[in-house]
């Protein structure tokens, strides 16, 4: 049974942010798929990626063609976490992760920026839902200049 961890983005800018979760969730051996609900987001994230720096280069691909499968991290707006197997779900820009997922994956996680009223409603809103469904949660805010879980929320059955 996963956890969702939600990362309140007030300092640190989603290109910046997300290397680096990236950068744990393969550490920790798993295959990642990253939803977002808007190509344009996407195909900018996979642009940022290839350009990262080549001593932190982490192996990617674009859903939608045919090595899916072999994608170590797969950026992707499908809900479907299959074509790479993934066992960890990042959610930028708004996409949706169900209590299902959540609870079949190792870990689910959902960006979002905090300047953005919209993007922390649908946060707060992501957060009821899972919670309500049994999920365990956590809230973490960069707020204080550095990572710091600021809430959390057992599972229940």
């Amino acid at each position: 049974m996963g956890a969702v961890f939600f990362y309140h983005l007030t300092r640190q800018p989603l290109e910046v942010t997300l290397p680096v979760l990236l950068n744990k969730a393969r550490a920790a051996g798993w295959r990642v798929v990253v939803r977002g609900r808007d190509a344009d987001i996407l195909d900018w994230l996979d642009e940022k990626l290839w350009l990262g720096p080549e001593d932190g280069f982490l192996a990617h691909g674009r859903a939608g063609g045919e090595f899916d499968a072999r994608q170590p991290i797969l950026l992707s707006e499908s809900a479907d976490p299959a074509p790479n197997n993934a066992e960890c779900i990042m959610s930028v820009g708004g996409a949706d992760i169900s209590a299902v997922e959540v609870n079949e994956a190792d870990r689910a996680c959902i960006l979002f920026d905090g300047h953005d009223d919209k993007a922390t409603d649908h946060a707060r809103a992501q957060w009821k839902s899972l919670t309500e469904a049994g999920c365990a949660a956590q809230y973490w805010s960069e707020e204080g200049g550095k990572w710091e879980m600021k809430a959390e929320s057992a599972a229940s059955a």
